[in-house]
């Protein structure tokens, strides 16, 4: 019978880290809790700043968006203590610091989505929102936050 990879395993295997937990830059939490669901916080990311369509490429933008996903599966892995504890992705949003007239913030979101099916398969799915804004905080290129169901029993232990 074939091994199951873990989803930490896949990371390594992609050559990927989950960075350090980010401070909040705010009065609020990572993630709150509730039933089986994590609803998420913003994360943007420290390496990749600017507004798309002026002075972030779409390339650059979709690796903003990754590095978002890693940082907010750090929020998760931290919460549950094991990525394997992840019964679905099910909904993420990303906001992208984008000029009035660009309009391909889903390829700028794929870099979220795409990770998370690398990481989960079938499990990582997801609904997803992209929209545009006109700032994020630190000028931050992208900014995504997520909705992740658990398996049951795995809450409160």
């Amino acid at each position: 019978m074939d091994k199951v990879i873990t989803p930490e395993e896949r990371l390594e295997e992609l050559g990927l880290k989950l960075p350090a937990l980010r401070p909040a830059s705010g009065n609020y939490v990572s993630c709150v809790r509730t039933g089986n669901l994590i609803f998420t916080s913003g994360q943007g990311t420290d390496e990749y700043r600017g507004k798309l369509g002026e002075d972030v490429s779409i390339e650059v933008g979709y690796q903003a968006a990754r590095q978002c996903m890693l940082n907010l599966l750090a929020v998760v892995k931290n919460e549950l203590g094991d990525l394997s504890k992840v019964k679905r992705i099910v909904k993420i949003l990303g906001m992208v610091n984008s000029t009035h007239d660009f309009k391909d913030h889903p390829k700028v979101m794929n870099g979220s989505s795409d990770l998370l099916v690398e990481v989960f398969g079938e499990k990582g799915r997801h609904a997803r929102s992209a929209v545009g804004m006109s700032q994020l905080p630190h000028n931050n290129a992208v900014e995504v936050e997520m909705i992740v169901e658990v398996e049951d029993g795995e809450l409160g232990e």
